[in-house]
C-alpha cells in the first residue's frame, strides 16, 4: 500500500530530528523510489523544507497554546504539530479542517492516540488567530540572532530582509548544457521531448532554467550526458576563471565534481583539469561523472587542500572554491540556517590556509579564484584582503563586470539571490605578478 505524502513527511521529518540529516538527502532517498505520484512527491517535498525552513516560527506559535515547554512534547508529537501549523499558516490552498483532521490522523496512525485531543486543540487555535504580527526578525524569518544581524551589518537592513525571504521557498533547477556533446537549443528540445521544459539563463551561456524539473537524474538527457546540474552561481565561479585552451587548471576541492567538468567543457577537452578532494571516495564520483560526459582531461588526485604537496604540478588557473558556512545556500539546505555561530568563527583560517597553500602552485601570470557558496564577509572579502595585504606578488583582478555588485564598485562580487536570482555566492580572482 502506497502511504499518502502527509505520512512520508511526518517520517523523513522524525529522522531528520533524530540523525541530523540534511532534508535534501532524507528527501532523495525517500522518494527516489517511491511509488507515490508526481504531484503527493511534490506535496510531501514542499512539507518537509516548509517544517524545516520554519522551525522557530512555527515553535514560537505553537508555544503560546501549550501549557508546557515544547522541549517536555515527545518529538513525535512535535513533528505532527508543526506538520499541522505549517499547513495552516503557509499554505493557503489546503483548508484548515483538512489539515487538523490529517494531523489527528497522524497520531493515531503512529501509536500516538494519547495526543490527538492536544494536537486538534492546539491546531484550532493557531488556526483561529493565525500568524503572529511581529517585527522580530528571528521569529519572523525563522534565523538565528547572529545571522540576522550579520546580513545586516553586512549588507544593510533592506538586504538582509530580501536575504531571509529568500531562504524560503522551491528553487528552480538550473544545469549545464554539456558543449562537447550538445548546445542549448539542442538540449531544449531533447528535453521537451521527454516532458521537461527548459529556458536559456539570460545571465550566463549554456546554462538552462529548468521548471519543475522532477527526477532529471532517470532522463535519457541525463544518461546521454548531455548536461550536469549545476546553479547559475557555480557556473559564473567557473567563468571568472577565463580558462583558455591547453590550459593547467587545479580545481583544488572539487567533488562532487560540477566546477572541473563545466571547466573541461570550457577548455573543449584540451589541456588537463586536476580535481582533488581530500577523500577517495569522493573523487569516485568525479570519475563516474566525467566518464558519463565525455570529458577525457580530466584527471582525479587525493590532496588535503590546506597542506602543501610537491607531486601537485604548477598551474595556469586555479579554483579555489573552499569549505564554507553555505549561508547562500540556505534556499537549498534549510538545515543550514540553525547553525550555531561558533562553527562559522572557525572557518575563515582554514579558508586562509587552502588559498595560501593554493597560490603556491600558480604560475607567474596566471590566475587563481577564490570562492565560497557563503554570505560572510569573514569568510569573503577578509580573506582576500589579508591574502593580498600578506602576498603582494599578487594583485586583485576585477572579473564578471556586467553583473550588478551590493554596495562600493569592487573587483570581487557577493551574488545574492534576489539580486542574480541564483546561489548566494563570493567570487575573487587574484593574479600573480612574480615569484618571491
Amino acid at each position: 500500500m502506497v502511504k499518502n505524502a502527509r505520512q512520508v513527511a511526518y517520517e523523513i521529518l522524525c529522522r531528520i530530528q533524530k540523525d541530523s540529516s540534511y532534508s535534501n538527502l532524507a528527501l532523495d532517498s525517500s522518494l527516489d523510489n517511491s511509488e507515490m505520484s508526481n504531484i503527493d512527491k511534490s506535496f510531501t517535498s514542499a512539507l518537509v523544507y516548509g517544517v524545516t525552513e520554519r522551525l522557530y516560527t512555527l515553535d514560537f506559535e505553537l508555544s503560546q497554546y501549550l501549557s508546557q515547554p515544547l522541549k517536555k512534547l515527545k518529538p513525535q508529537v512535535l513533528t505532527v504539530l508543526r506538520l499541522g501549523a505549517y499547513q495552516i499558516l503557509f499554505m493557503d490552498k489546503i483548508p484548515d479542517s483538512a489539515s487538523i483532521n490529517e494531523s489527528v490522523k497522524l497520531t493515531k496512525k503512529n501509536s500516538m492516540s494519547y495526543a490527538s485531543g492536544l494536537v486538534n486543540a492546539v491546531l484550532r487555535k493557531v488556526s483561529t488567530n493565525g500568524l503572529t504580527d511581529t517585527d522580530n526578525m528571528t521569529i519572523k524569518y525563522s534565523a538565528p540572532d547572529w545571522l540576522c544581524k550579520l546580513w545586516v551589518d553586512s549588507y544593510g537592513k533592506d538586504n538582509a530582509i530580501s536575504l531571509l525571504e529568500a531562504t524560503f521557498g522551491s528553487v528552480d533547477t538550473v544545469v549545464r548544457v554539456n558543449t562537447l556533446k550538445t548546445d542549448s537549443d539542442s538540449l531544449i528540445s531533447i528535453l521537451a521531448l521527454e516532458g521537461i521544459t527548459a529556458e536559456k539563463s539570460t545571465i550566463t551561456d549554456n546554462a538552462l532554467i529548468v521548471r519543475k524539473a522532477g527526477a532529471l537524474h532517470k532522463t535519457k538527457a541525463y544518461s546521454d550526458g548531455l548536461f550536469h546540474v549545476q546553479d547559475t552561481s557555480s557556473q559564473l565561479c567557473c567563468s571568472a576563471l577565463r580558462v583558455t585552451e591547453n590550459d593547467t587548471v587545479l580545481d583544488v576541492c572539487a567533488a562532487p565534481g560540477g566546477k572541473s567538468f563545466t571547466l573541461c567543457e570550457m577548455l573543449c577537452n584540451s589541456g588537463k583539469v586536476y580535481s582533488f578532494d581530500i577523500y577517495e571516495y569522493r573523487l569516485k564520483l568525479i570519475d563516474d561523472g566525467a566518464e558519463r560526459l565525455g570529458i577525457n582531461n580530466i584527471v582525479t588526485f587525493k590532496n588535503d587542500a590546506s597542506l602543501h604537496n610537491i607531486n601537485v604540478p604548477t598551474a595556469d588557473k586555479i579554483l579555489c572554491d573552499v569549505p564554507c558556512a553555505g549561508l547562500g545556500v540556505i534556499r537549498k539546505k534549510p538545515e543550514i540556517r540553525y547553525k550555531s555561530s561558533d562553527e562559522i568563527q572557525k572557518l575563515p583560517d582554514l579558508q586562509y590556509s587552502i588559498l595560501k597553500t593554493s597560490s603556491q602552485y600558480l604560475k607567474v601570470g596566471g590566475t587563481l579564484v577564490y570562492s565560497t557558496c557563503s554570505l560572510n564577509p569573514d569568510e569573503n572579502e577578509n580573506v582576500i584582503t589579508r591574502f593580498l595585504e600578506e602576498n603582494r606578488n599578487f594583485e586583485s583582478i576585477r572579473i564578471l563586470p556586467d553583473l550588478k555588485r551590493h554596495g562600493d564598485d569592487t573587483d570581487w562580487i557577493s551574488l545574492m539571490p534576489h539580486i542574480h536570482g541564483c546561489d548566494g555566492f563570493y567570487i575573487a580572482a587574484v593574479r600573480k605578478i612574480k615569484d618571491v
